[in-house]
């Protein structure tokens, strides 16, 4: 028996900077997973993902399990969680985003 289907976004990496992007209600790629959309039917997130993944600015597009939340999708997995963030061995960057983002909701 197929496990239930549970929220998705789609994320992948920006083919010239590296960073970290999730696509969006319109289609476009945002650098906040908060913006994402949330795909909640399997097929329309495959879809959407086949779509996603010919985008020549992109790369190692894949579906990634979300929950949805008060501000909009968050992370389900640490990994995703790592990703979103980037690498943790000092405040630089996204950390410092992320922490003045938080600092105001």
């Amino acid at each position: 028996m197929p496990r239930p289907f549970t929220p998705k976004a789609i994320t992948a990496n920006a083919l010239l900077e590296g960073d970290v992007i999730y696509l969006d209600d319109q289609g476009q790629w945002v650098r906040d997973l908060r913006q994402a959309r949330a795909f909640t039917e399997a097929e329309v997130a495959e879809a959407a993902l086949a779509e996603a993944a010919k985008d020549g600015m992109v790369v190692g597009a894949y579906l990634t399990d979300v929950k949805l939340g008060e501000h909009g999708p968050e992370p389900t997995h640490f990994r995703e969680e790592f990703r979103r963030t980037g690498p943790s061995n000092y405040f630089h960057g996204k950390q410092e985003s992320k922490q003045e983002a938080e600092a105001h909701v």
